[in-house]
C-alpha cells in the first residue's frame, strides 16, 4: 500500500474511533450558568479521548495495511 493509502486510511480510522470515545466518562455540569447549555460536560477530556483514537488509529491502520499488503483483500475482489 502507498503512503497516501496508509494516510487516507490512519484518517478515517482515527476519526470513527474519536467519535467512538467521545461518549465516555461525560459527566453533565450540575448547575449550569445561565446561557450554557444544560448537557455540556463538565470536563470533557478531549486531549485523553484524542490520543486513545490515536492509538487505536494506529492499530486499525495496521491491521488494514497488513491484510491488504498479505493479498488477503484486493480491489479486484470488489471489481468483479
Amino acid at each position: 500500500m502507498d503512503p497516501f493509502g496508509i494516510i487516507v486510511v490512519f484518517v478515517i480510522a482515527w476519526w470513527i474511533a474519536f467519535f467512538v470515545t467521545l461518549p465516555f466518562g461525560i459527566r453533565p455540569i450540575e448547575e449550569p450558568e445561565p446561557g450554557h447549555a444544560p448537557g455540556a460536560p463538565q470536563k470533557p477530556r478531549l486531549w485523553i479521548k484524542a490520543a486513545i483514537a490515536t492509538v487505536a488509529g494506529g492499530v486499525i491502520t495496521g491491521a488494514i495495511v497488513g491484510v491488504v499488503d498479505a493479498g488477503w483483500l484486493t480491489l479486484e475482489t470488489f471489481a468483479e
